[in-house]
């Protein structure tokens, strides 16, 4: 059987979008990580650094990505608990505080508030005297997949486009080293799709952003070289392996044939993936370390540009500083130990490899023929179509698992009575008083008349078609906070209510 192998570095990029891969220079290390106040979250990333950690990625409390300040009502009890607190530039400033923006490179996991967050962390970097124009990172500032498996959304799906694409437009200028999204399939197989799906969903949500940006009038390949992926590393070793080579390949086709782009960067699918934290489980969390070794195993084998392993305790709590070094000391033994690094594309070319490549291809393309039908991407979320392929996915995996028809080791066999208990994270309930006392000293030392003025000016420019980029900077420069930035916004867009 012939399949479409091609060389590793040139199209349609099965086997690699770099022609000597790992053995010119390893993937990126992140270690996803955030908790508590600025300054709890800054100590984390500093340990991560010493310990090899080679780029940050950023994890945000859920009032943060909802676009509430930590001082509201409704974000009582939520400060600090999923990811880090940031309700201002005074935030950001103290989350990178002895940390130079122009040596590392940051990925933020922001979706509604991520022009916002990017906004602060430009101003930080320029805090530090850092030419931000040398910034290098990413934001994920993927909202459709926010409507069909995450929830964080604030504006209804059309508004919130028009930010993505005024984001796609400033970065291109402001920020040429910046990723301006991350597409991201990684929360669309967390909540039960298949590798297919993670595949098709996805690149359904990139088609929709990129038609949104070429109708804003950008040029296809001045944003597509800074388009980016995030994709999950589930169990099944050797469809991991194969989703990610198929996905590549399958980008390179869409963006030559579909868009018309001519930039050889602009067909490269880069992505970050992250080892499945819906594997995880709270029985035997230990074994939880094999888990995500085979999975990240299954990323650099599949040529992953950077990635995250999951701690072992992630089922029971946030992290604790031991079992996020030796989630990092996974990535490292694979990297310097295995020797997978020193060949490229190791499993290019294996028979059950390239027919399942073959096969998630086939099975992402008709998905993507059955949305383009529906009218599209946005059409296809509205009617709910998306939604209930990933529900009836995960209802069907759930039923294997009820039956053993599906093995988790540990749930549904070889189970243990009692175990051993380890060491879990403990939240500081005081952290939240605190941010909030912050908070509450941001607004009483602002210029507050200038703080109006700026979020007036930015109300005003959300009703008319301008790019609003600028004026979200002007506003969070002047101390206006993540909440009234985001009210502001809401002002003229509204909220985006889920139909029942």
């Amino acid at each position: 059987m012939s399949h479409e192998l091609g060389r590793p570095g040139e199209f349609p990029f099965t086997r690699g979008i770099y022609r000597d891969m790992y053995r010119s220079r390893p993937w990126t290390m992140r270690q996803y990580a955030g908790f508590g106040t600025a300054e709890e979250s800054n100590q984390r990333y500093r340990y991560l650094i010493s310990q090899g950690t080679t780029g940050l990625s950023v994890a945000f409390d859920l009032p943060t990505q909802i676009g509430l300040d930590s001082d509201h009502p409704l974000a009582a009890g939520e400060v600090g608990r999923t990811g880090v607190a940031i309700s201002s530039l005074a935030d950001m400033e103290r989350l990178f505080e002895g940390i130079p923006l122009d040596k590392v490179s940051t990925s933020m996991t922001i979706n509604s508030t991520a022009a916002i967050l990017l906004c602060l962390y430009v101003l930080a970097a320029r805090r530090q005297g850092v030419d931000t124009r040398k910034l290098n990172g990413t934001v994920q500032n993927d909202i459709l997949k926010e409507y069909i498996a995450r929830g964080t959304y604030i504006y209804p799906p059309r508004p919130a486009m028009r930010i993505i694409t005024d984001l796609f437009a400033w970065a291109g200028q402001e920020l040429p080293e910046w990723n301006s999204i991350s597409i991201s399939g990684y929360h669309i197989r967390e909540a039960g799709s298949t590798a297919i799906q993670e595949v098709a969903f996805t690149f359904a949500n990139a088609i929709a952003y990129i038609e949104a940006a070429l109708a804003a009038g950008l040029e296809i390949d001045s944003f597509a070289p800074r388009l980016s992926f995030f994709f999950n590393s589930h169990n099944n070793f050797l469809e991991e392996i194969a989703k990610f080579r198929a996905a590549r390949r399958l980008y390179a086709k869409l963006m030559r044939d579909r868009f018309g782009a001519k930039n050889e960067r602009s067909l490269m699918m880069r992505f970050h993936a992250q080892s499945a934290g819906s594997t995880l489980t709270a029985q035997q969390p230990d074994v939880n370390v094999i888990r995500t070794s085979l999975q990240a195993m299954a990323a650099v084998l599949g040529g992953t540009q950077s990635l995250h392993t999951n701690s072992r305790d992630e089922a029971l709590a946030l992290p604790t500083e031991d079992s996020a070094r030796l989630a990092l000391r996974t990535q490292q033994i694979i990297a310097a130990e295995s020797g997978v690094a020193n060949t490229v594309d190791p499993v290019g070319g294996s028979e059950v490899i390239e027919n399942l490549t073959d096969a998630i291809e086939r099975g992402a393309l008709d998905y993507l023929k059955r949305i383009d039908e529906m009218g599209g991407t946005l059409r296809a979320i509205e009617s709910g179509y998306i939604q209930n392929e990933i529900q009836n996915a995960a209802f069907h995996y759930q039923k294997a698992v009820e039956s053993g028809e599906q093995v988790v080791v540990g749930v549904n066999r070889f189970q243990m009575e009692g175990g051993s208990p380890i060491p879990t994270f403990r939240f500081d309930p005081a952290l939240e008083q605190a941010q909030i006392e912050r908070l509450r000293q941001v607004r009483n030392s602002r210029d507050t008349a200038a703080t109006v003025r700026a979020l007036d000016r930015l109300e005003q420019a959300a009703r008319g078609a301008g790019n609003l980029l600028p004026l979200i900077l002007d506003a969070a420069a002047s101390y206006a906070t993540v909440g009234e930035i985001s009210d502001r916004l809401k002002t003229v867009f509204g909220e985006y209510r889920e139909a029942a």
